[in-house]
C-alpha cells in the first residue's frame, strides 16, 4: 500500500472533484427536465373517477373518456381527420371528413379533403361528386379547383380537368396553388 502524502492528497482531491461533478450533473438534470410527469390531476380533468358499476376500475376509467366517435367539435374532427390522412389511414380520414361535413357544411376545405381522400381510396367517381359539390359551396376557393383538376385528370376527363385548372390559375397565378395548377395545365 502506498503511504506517501502526495498520493492521499491527490485521491482526496479526485474524490471531491468527482462528487461535485456528479452533484452538478444530477442537479442540472432535475432542474432542466421540464417533461417530468406531475403528481396532480391533468389540466383537462374536470370530474372525479367514474362511480363503481360492478365493472373493474380500468373498464370504468376507459369508458369515462370520450373516444373518436364522441367528438363533435369541428376543430377537433379536422385535426383527427388531417392526422389520419397524413398517416395514410384514408378510410378513417374519409369517415372523419364526412362527419366534419355534417358538423360544418359550409367549409369547402372539408369537401376538398374528402374528395382527395375518396380518390386515394379508389372511389374516384364519389370524389368528383364531392368536389363538384364543394365548388358550389365556395366557388372562390382556389385549392378545390386544383384538386378537381387533378382528380379529373386521373379519371381521364381532360376537358373537365382543363376547365378546373384554368379556373384555379385565373384565381391567382402567382399563388402556390395557381402555380401548381398552371404546371398541371401545361402538362396536359
Amino acid at each position: 500500500m502506498i503511504r506517501r502524502a502526495r498520493f492521499w492528497v491527490m485521491l482526496a482531491v479526485f474524490q471531491v472533484a468527482f462528487g461535485l461533478t456528479v452533484f452538478a450533473v444530477t442537479r442540472h438534470y432535475y432542474l432542466a427536465d421540464d417533461t417530468r410527469v406531475s403528481v396532480g390531476a391533468p389540466p383537462h380533468a374536470t370530474s372525479p373517477l367514474p362511480a363503481q358499476s360492478g365493472e373493474s376500475d380500468l373498464a370504468n376509467l376507459i369508458s369515462s373518456f370520450p373516444g373518436p366517435a364522441a367528438v363533435n367539435d369541428p376543430a377537433q374532427l379536422s385535426l383527427q381527420a388531417d392526422e389520419a390522412f397524413s398517416n395514410q389511414q384514408f378510410g378513417q380520414a374519409a369517415e372523419l371528413y364526412e362527419r366534419l361535413m355534417l358538423a360544418d357544411p359550409g367549409n369547402a376545405d372539408t369537401y376538398n379533403n374528402l374528395g382527395l381522400t375518396l380518390h386515394y381510396l379508389g372511389r374516384t367517381s364519389e370524389a368528383l361528386s364531392v368536389l363538384d359539390e364543394g365548388v358550389t359551396v365556395d366557388p372562390g376557393y382556389q385549392r378545390i379547383w386544383l384538386t378537381l383538376g387533378f382528380v379529373s385528370i386521373q379519371a381521364g376527363d381532360l376537358e373537365k380537368a382543363r376547365s378546373a385548372l384554368t379556373t384555379a390559375v385565373q384565381m391567382g397565378e402567382d399563388t402556390e396553388v395557381g402555380k401548381s395548377a398552371a404546371h398541371m395545365l401545361n402538362a396536359l
